[in-house]
């Protein structure tokens, strides 16, 4: 049941909305943190537990929008009006949040970035769903992934341009951290707005009528679901840590700065540009989950040599982020389109188009795997006595380097093992097509 591929014109207004997207995911993550560490009354520590409760409430939040945004009917469809609703809630959130006060406390960093994650999930959730919506076939979904995925690249790249040129120019990180607010202002709404205009949602998609009881039956009955969750849960952490503590471990153990750091994040996100076509012409006729395995087992091997680097080398760590990048793209765009076949075991099941609620309960393993990453990482390294204000002992150090370059390595691992002998291959896939289009058939017929 193979649809015809998408228009070039049409994937590129689909992929550009994660351009502002993805420069504001990476600021959340790498920079955000430790700037808000260094003002008074806020330490490492303070920090890790209030964006842990920030994201716990994203958490909560995902699998609710998912779901309404399933059983939603609208003349512009059920995905579109939470991405028109959630862009000016982002742009509002993100503006003061990365723009703090001199004063800004505790209060300040929690509801704020509680409101950032919230916008950042009205559009970020139903914009994947639908990409999985746009196409039926095994490979197109691939396409349709990669192309987000690129633009996400692309959107992180600029997430580390403007800082490093800002603070070039004006000096201090807050200086970079508002040229991102800036920047997010100006592409978010530019963005959303040609996705509203060229990107329609599938004919014949209507909301969700199942009853919450079914639903919950359908779930529990989806063996590749489940296990991709839980593959999910682990690979958000190991993907979360590094993410979290990457420049600690550039300025403590590397003894680089902030720059320092910008320069080694565009090597590596430059390498998973050119790597994401690699990989997909490698994998080209696997089945998904074997790529996405070799691409973590690849990784794994590559980051694991963190633990041999320290002051000054900066030409191995340019290396691992030059081979270890490379398997960026794939390791997000895979999965991701992994997560559209598994909803068709739903959909062959009984199920009634709920792609939302699964993206909801994905994304929810996600950022609770992260929120784990980032409540257990910081307060552990607050216990060893790091500190991101001055030098630290070996102790820390060690700390440092075991959390960022050991710890995602062992739960990768870990989620290869799980996802080996995935049951969804090609072959299945293509059972699952012909089932869904023959009930389909079967119901117009009746109709």
């Amino acid at each position: 049941m193979s649809g015809p591929r998408m228009a070039l014109d049409r994937l590129g207004a689909y992929g550009i909305l994660g351009l502002p997207l993805a420069a504001l995911g990476l600021p959340l993550v790498v920079y955000l943190p430790p700037f808000y560490s260094q003002m008074p009354g806020l330490n490492t520590g303070i920090v890790g537990i209030l964006i842990f409760v920030a994201r716990l409430f994203d958490v909560v939040s995902d699998p609710i929008i998912g779901s309404a945004s399933d059983r939603l009917q609208t003349r512009f469809g059920r995905r579109r009006p939470w991405i028109a609703a959630g862009t000016p809630l982002l742009m509002l959130a993100a503006w003061f949040l990365f723009m703090p006060p001199d004063n800004a406390g505790a209060a300040y960093l929690l509801v704020w970035s509680i409101l950032a994650y919230l916008g950042w999930t009205l559009i970020y959730l139903p914009y994947t769903t639908l990409g999985a919506e746009l196409s039926s076939d095994y490979d197109e979904r691939s396409r349709i992934t990669a192309w987000r995925e690129g633009f996400f690249v692309l959107g992180t790249l600029i997430a580390i341009m403007l800082p490093a040129l800002t603070q070039r120019l004006a000096g201090g990180a807050g200086a970079g951290l508002a040229a991102i607010a800036v920047f997010l202002v100006v592409a978010l709404p530019i963005a959303t707005a040609l996705f509203l205009w060229r990107v329609a949602e599938p004919a014949g998609e209507n909301a969700s009528r199942i009853r919450w009881r079914e639903s919950a039956q359908l779930l529990a009955l989806n063996a590749p679901f489940r296990r991709l969750l839980i593959a999910y849960l682990f690979n958000g952490a190991a993907n979360g840590l590094p993410a979290a503590l990457f420049l600690f471990f550039v300025t403590a153990i590397l003894g680089g700065s902030e720059v320092t750091g910008g320069i080694f994040l565009a090597i590596y996100f430059l390498s998973a540009v050119a790597g994401l076509p690699l990989w997909l012409r490698i994998g080209r006729n696997w089945s998904k989950h074997r790529l996405w395995c070799a691409s973590m087992l690849w990784v794994s091997f590559v980051f694991v040599f963190t633990l041999t680097l320290g002051e000054g080398s900066y030409i191995g760590y340019g290396i691992i982020c030059v081979l270890g990048g490379t398997c960026l793209g794939v390791d997000q765009a895979i999965a991701a389109s992994i997560q559209a076949d598994v909803i068709d075991e739903d959909t062959a099941a009984g199920g009634d188009g709920r792609a939302g609620l699964y993206f909801g309960l994905w994304g929810m393993a996600t950022k609770l795997a992260f929120a784990i990453a980032l409540g257990i990482a910081y307060p552990v390294l607050w216990l060893a006595g790091f500190d991101a204000a001055q030098d630290n002992d070996a102790t820390a150090l060690w700390t440092l380097a075991v959390l960022y370059g050991l710890l995602p390595v062992v739960i990768k691992l870990g989620v290869v093992a799980l996802m080996w002998n995935f049951p969804l291959d090609r072959r299945r896939h293509a059972e699952l097509q012909d089932s869904i289009g023959r009930e389909r058939g079967a119901a117009s017929a009746s109709a």
